[in-house]
């Protein structure tokens, strides 16, 4: 038997999708926390498909003071990104629970498509997974 005949196929299936990202600085705190970590807790709490922090190497914001890991008097409180895509009316929903934490970030919304490789007869987008959860 070779590789290609072991091989199930897979369908690639896409859905629309929206990506929200907050730029942050990675020494921003909400109530002694780090201000990325608690944006990914509450993204959890609320139900979204999944959420990633992101460390820049080197970025600036509104003060424009450049930060950097080259140097190490610069390379405090690096550019960090959370990104979260879910669809749009769950990231829309989440957007009041966002505004008080990231009030002084950088909020992006982006339409984007994820794409799922399924195996079989997939699911409808109404339908649940077998851990009972709402997924992409």
């Amino acid at each position: 038997m070779t590789w290609e005949t072991a091989v199930t196929p897979r369908t690639p299936r896409t859905r629309r999708a929206l990506r929200l990202t907050v730029y942050a600085g990675e020494n921003a705190t909400w109530h002694h926390r780090p201000l990325y970590s608690e944006i990914v807790h509450r993204a959890h709490a609320a139900g979204l498909a999944g959420a990633s922090v992101f460390r820049g190497i080197e970025g600036y914001g509104a003060s424009s003071r450049i930060h950097t890991s080259r140097l190490l008097s610069l390379s405090e409180d690096l550019p960090v990104a959370v990104v979260v895509v879910d669809a749009e009316e769950r990231i829309r929903a989440f957007l009041p629970r966002l505004g008080e934490l990231a009030g002084r970030c950088l909020v992006t919304l982006d339409t984007c498509e994820v794409v799922r490789w399924e195996e079989g007869a997939s699911r409808g987008p109404d339908e649940t997974d077998p851990e009972g959860k709402k997924s992409l």
